[in-house]
């Protein structure tokens, strides 16, 4: 009898010990989902030091506002991006990145301080410590390369290396892997069975993995911006200009339209293999909970691919939009010629395109996000703009009329 009560005990502990990893697994998501919206609104630059401790606390009075606008001031990203910003629209940007790195914080206090009290209380057994503490020294690593990346877009050119950035996405990837497999080796063990789909399985988690990674070079190039049509890129199946850097391995990470033909054949190939394996398992002999599992991995692949193709024919800045209205700021006063009015999609950023006409979307506080998305959704666009395309493509591509030649320090983050 006693050695049922202590197997029930510890059945009943390991699934609180799920339950907070599980909690774990939901706070990390939320932090990618914030890190998304800071970096499309281009917020990631405006806290230019890293303060572990200290940065905890923002700016409580007019004079701490004063000197982290100052401090600001001397980046690249205000002088060659955002130069004229006011401090009321610096603190719009400011609380971006400040809520995504104490949202930061609080997931490794959510994880740590748990995880010494299910120490203390012996709840942990000794096959699990390792691995959590594994998990832990990945979460520290995390946070070392999210301010490693920001270091990045404080140079010259305000914008951060897509390799730092694969780097800091694909840490998240691995301490959120981590997390909820022990979360559901703890919560809903199972018997092992056969090898006969592990391969199937690994093949797709290899393929998911990549995807994502991909999606990272993806954002730090801004290559979803350069061709804006599905499934074809400027027409054809396999576009020209996939192999224009030397020597050849540095078009996976640094050609927008390599980097963006690559994540589109991961996506659809990960997409294929989703549904083999749900066609394979439809007539296999499951219980309830995995076929409901199996139809919600299938469900989602078609969500997420949709939601990409969506992402992609709207140019994107209508999601980043959607996530803040003001995103990569032109005050008014900067000299018309570096206003850009695309006319071909409504799209205001500096660079390109020619003068701001007085149909430009007012930029920062004035323009609502409400104003912004209908005038996104009733003017249609062209399939690629030139206001997106690196300096590179510039020349063969001229949807947006009239572009004068773009200087190289315009370049943002």
């Amino acid at each position: 009898m006693a050695s049922t009560i202590d197997a029930g005990a510890t059945t009943s502990r390991e699934r609180a010990l799920g339950a907070w990893l599980l909690v774990c697994c939901g706070v990390l998501l939320a932090l990618v989902m914030l890190g998304g919206a800071t970096r499309l609104t281009e917020s990631g630059l405006s806290i230019v030091d890293w303060r572990p401790v200290t940065g905890v606390l923002p700016p409580l009075d007019a004079a701490a506002w004063q000197d982290e606008f100052e401090r600001y001031r001397e980046s690249p990203q205000y002088t060659t991006v955002n130069r004229g910003m006011s401090l009321s629209e610096f603190k719009l940007i400011f609380w971006y990145e400040y809520a995504h790195r104490l949202l930061a914080r609080l997931l490794g206090l959510v994880f740590a301080l748990p995880l010494l009290w299910f120490w203390w209380r012996g709840w942990i057994a000794p096959r699990l410590r390792w691995k959590l503490l594994g998990v832990l020294a990945l979460g520290a690593a995390q946070g070392y390369m999210g301010w490693y990346m920001v270091k990045s877009g404080l140079v010259d050119i305000p914008r951060v290396s897509q390799y730092r950035l694969a780097a800091h996405l694909s840490l998240a990837l691995l301490v959120y892997a981590a997390m909820l497999w022990l979360a559901l080796q703890l919560r809903w063990p199972v018997a092992k069975t056969g090898r006969r789909r592990r391969g199937i399985v690994a093949a797709l988690l290899a393929l998911v993995g990549a995807t994502i990674v991909i999606g990272a070079f993806v954002a730090g190039l801004r290559a979803g911006l350069a061709y804006n049509t599905f499934p074809l890129m400027a027409g054809q199946w396999v576009p020209d200009g996939l192999l224009t850097l030397a020597p050849a391995w540095r078009n996976l990470f640094e050609n927008p339209t390599m980097v963006q033909f690559v994540h589109r054949c991961l996506a659809l190939t990960t997409l294929a293999l989703i549904g083999f394996l749900w066609l394979s398992l439809a007539r296999a002999a499951l219980d309830r909970g995995q076929r409901l599992a199996l139809h919600a991995l299938l469900a989602m692949a078609l969500v997420q691919v949709a939601l990409g193709i969506a992402t992609l024919l709207w140019g994107v800045p209508v999601l980043r939009t959607a996530a803040c209205p003001p995103a990569n700021p032109v005050p008014a006063a900067q000299p018309p010629r570096w206003r850009r009015s695309c006319p071909n999609c409504s799209r205001i950023r500096r660079g390109w395109c020619g003068p701001a006409s007085a149909a430009t979307p007012r930029p920062w506080g004035s323009t609502t996000m409400i104003e912004v998305v209908w005038s996104m959704l009733r003017t249609p666009r062209s399939s690629t703009c030139s206001a997106y395309i690196t300096p590179s493509e510039a020349a063969s591509r001229a949807s947006c009329a009239g572009s004068p030649e773009r200087p190289s320090s315009s370049r943002s983050k």
